[in-house]
């Protein structure tokens, strides 16, 4: 039986995959989620796995019931550093540092046992302890703690803000170097995170920022966090008046031209802490991924 093929016409650009699948076949939408998560949803011939993905117009969609189940690639990341009681990764932008809701997969937790289990290490009953996040659109450096005794050393040195993260991001226009500080509360009266207006509520927050580089309507920086709030470079960046290019969230009362971008550009690209057994020092750089430099360099040759 020949498999079903689509064309997605102008009308459907922009609609997410597993809702396309299902409008055109008999199956339920919780089925055709099952089917794309096998990998037996192709578009332009290759295998999609995530039902969210949003097509675009002119693609082909094809419905192959007899395709062998897909492995998940985004879940491949690279092991920057591990021993008994640390492990820091370079986590891929669009997969979430720890999951949010009970059952949730696909997560950092979830790729480092995936990539454990590739090197034919024990992949089940270690433990993996949350020492930091960042957001599910950040790429980079992302570390956890193997044993106890090392998260509680880690959380300690992120309590007194001993840990160094650096980040590299692009942000809207032309953005001079400067240090930025707020009180950051979770509602700041739009419904979003950001900046008590009168500084009397939320949490201290403390951003550096270096311009690098200036690009085509954007500025390349390095980024230091001092504290590590919640979106903290995103809303203080924003609220400068210069939101980070792929921005969703922090942007509506941006005024200028908007930079179309597949992700957010924002990268955690270096980490530096005090080993919580051996207490040497341990630093550690990852550069942006080819999907960061390339809107990079897009913004370079105009």
């Amino acid at each position: 039986m020949t498999p079903p093929v689509w064309q997605v016409a102008a009308d459907d650009d922009g609609v997410r995959l597993a809702r396309y699948v299902s409008d055109r076949s008999d199956a339920a939408f919780n089925q055709v989620k099952r089917w794309v998560g096998q990998g037996k949803v192709l578009v332009d011939g290759s295998a999609v796995t995530n039902p969210g993905a949003r097509l675009l117009a002119g693609q082909t969609v094809t419905l192959r019931m007899n395709a062998p189940r897909a492995r998940d690639r985004s879940l491949d990341v690279d092991i920057v550093f591990e021993d008994a009681h640390v492990v820091v990764i370079d986590k891929p932008a669009g997969i979430s540092s720890v999951p949010y809701e009970k059952g949730e997969r696909g997560t950092a937790m979830d790729a480092i046992r995936d990539a454990w289990k590739a090197q034919g290490k024990k992949s089940r009953g270690v433990p993996i302890h949350v020492v930091h996040r960042i957001d599910k659109a950040t790429s980079g450096l992302l570390m956890f703690a193997k044993s106890k005794k090392a998260e509680l050393g880690l959380a300690k040195q992120l309590r007194e803000h001993a840990l160094e993260r650096e980040y590299r991001c692009v942000v809207h226009g032309q953005l001079d170097s400067r240090r930025i500080e707020s009180q950051l509360v979770r509602d700041r009266g739009d419904g979003l995170r950001g900046s008590d207006r009168r500084g009397t509520r939320g949490k201290r927050a403390v951003t550096h920022v270096e311009a690098l580089d200036k690009l085509a309507g954007a500025t390349a920086c390095a980024v230091r966090l001092e504290t590590g709030r919640t979106h903290q470079i995103r809303i203080h960046l924003a609220e400068a008046g210069h939101p980070l290019v792929g921005e969703k969230v922090y942007i509506r009362n941006y005024g200028g031209p908007v930079i179309e971008s597949p992700r957010l550009l924002l990268h955690a690209y270096s980490l530096g802490f005090e080993h919580p057994i051996t207490g040497k020092q341990v630093s550690l750089r990852r550069e942006p991924p080819k999907s960061f430099m390339a809107v990079v360099e897009s913004l370079s040759d105009r």
